[in-house]
């Protein structure tokens, strides 16, 4: 009866979660289950959840409120948690005010179908076991045509930084093959997608029968030069050299490096077991500077860490300063439970959190408005994603640095197309720019960084 079934998927937190989702979706699918769009509609509804923070948590919480409202109406509506959440909070959802049929987490997904018919059969449906193994480099995604598609190519993290539930909710490091992530690249292109970004909690640690995460990159690369490669993230103590020529040697590997500081100072960066200083990590900025001219860094930041005084949090205000980020993700520290900071005293006051945060945020978007602004009257190579979300006037696409740059449309630009622009005014979020040209990166030998 499988094929009767409707499913109904939310996504909730990073990149990598919706890629799960896409494996999910590609379990489902191959066993008949139809999906839409319309949770009305559905027979089962799936959130696929996200435990690096705390309100990234209540947030699914409140969702479970909205869904028995809506399970009350329909009985044999199966709700189901997925991802970290899942793998952490099972017993919490289980016992949630009777809403939760079915947990499954990050390794799990395999068995989702015969965890659904679990619930069919009366019983509760929960699969959380973490696996030394488990990659799902034999399940095809299910994907919706389009420009970009985000490509797992491992899964885990041994680095145990103390702040993060992540090798507790989604187990140690284990790599794809290398011809499997190859393989799917070349599905990817015959169906005309035009950016693919590589994902791990740490890709730098990727090693697939000694080919480690350049040969990977390399390896992407070649497969359609009209494919821009992007990756994300990587972990400072691992950024080789051989990775950062690689990326200056294929035109088509963007000039755009995801880089994690977490905080400028070296003392709570050993208690964050970061495992690199703020002058390795200053070298290594200067280094990718030197290989790869013209690249882009963004970073994550943590206000507010146990024991965070106000000389350490000018000392992450000083990096900030002398590494000038194209952009950074910027958050106030959340206890996660089960993790070595939990057991830490949390005694930052979240007053004082949140005005660390507001001067970290202020002085990154000062620097993002900036180093924008530079870039008026400079050409820039745009792969077109679409119209601009406010207006069917504009589109939008995004430069080898991962800006997003918006111009007024043109007749027979379409997405997945490369074009040149000319930037005339900027936000410390997004370029404008007007069209030049429409360019082949391939046929007219133009490297994808203008």
């Amino acid at each position: 009866m499988s094929e009767l079934h409707k499913v109904y998927i939310e996504t909730y937190g990073c990149q990598m979660n919706l890629a799960d989702t896409e494996v999910i979706l590609g379990v489902l699918w191959n066993k008949g289950y139809q999906v839409t769009k319309n949770q009305n509609e559905a027979d089962i509804i799936l959130l696929n959840t996200c435990s690096i923070r705390d309100n990234a948590e209540q947030r699914i919480y409140g969702r479970l409120g909205n869904l028995k409202k809506q399970k009350n109406k329909k009985p044999e509506l199966v709700v189901g948690i997925l991802g970290c959440m899942a793998e952490r909070l099972r017993k919490n959802l289980i016992g949630s005010k009777g809403v939760v049929d079915l947990v499954v987490g990050p390794d799990e997904y395999r068995r989702i179908t015969e965890l659904i018919d679990e619930v069919y059969n009366g019983g509760k449906g929960i699969g959380v076991k973490l696996s030394r193994t488990e990659t799902y480099d034999d399940i095809i995604p299910f994907r919706e045509d389009g420009i970009s598609a985000w490509l797992s190519v491992m899964r885990g993290c041994d680095k145990f930084c103390t702040f993060c539930v992540v090798p507790f909710t989604r187990g140690r490091e284990r790599s794809r093959s290398l011809d499997s992530i190859v393989n799917e690249i070349k599905l990817l292109s015959q169906r005309g997608f035009r950016e693919v970004t590589l994902l791990g909690q740490n890709v730098n640690s990727y090693l697939d029968n000694g080919r480690d995460f350049a040969d990977l990159l390399a390896a992407a690369a070649v497969v359609d030069k009209l494919i821009r490669i992007r990756f994300t993230t990587s972990h400072p103590q691992d950024l080789s050299d051989k990775l950062l020529y690689t990326i200056a040697e294929h035109p088509n590997i963007c000039n755009y490096i995801h880089l994690p500081v977490q905080s400028g100072s070296n003392r709570i960066l050993e208690l964050m077991n970061r495992t690199y200083t703020v002058e390795h990590y200053l070298e290594l900025i200067e280094k990718s500077r030197k290989i790869i001219p013209g690249v882009s860094f963004s970073t994550d930041i943590i206000a507010g860490f146990p024991s965070e005084t106000y000389e350490d949090h000018l000392m992450t205000i000083d990096v900030m300063n002398k590494v000038r980020y194209d952009g950074a993700y910027m958050f106030k520290y959340s206890p996660r439970e089960g993790t070595k900071a939990h057991k830490m005293e949390n005694d930052v006051t979240e007053e004082m959190k949140s005005k660390r945060l507001t001067e970290i945020i202020d002085l990154q978007q000062k620097i993002s408005f900036e180093i924008n602004q530079s870039t008026i009257g400079k050409e820039e190579i745009v792969l077109v994603e679409g119209y601009s979300k406010k207006s069917d006037a504009f589109m939008s696409g995004r430069t080898d640095t991962n800006k997003v740059l918006i111009f007024p449309a043109i007749d027979g630009i379409l997405p997945g197309d490369y074009v040149k622009t000319v930037i005339n005014s900027a936000t410390s979020a997004t370029l404008f720019g007007k069209y030049v040209e429409t360019v082949n990166p391939v046929k007219d030998k133009i490297q994808l960084t203008a």
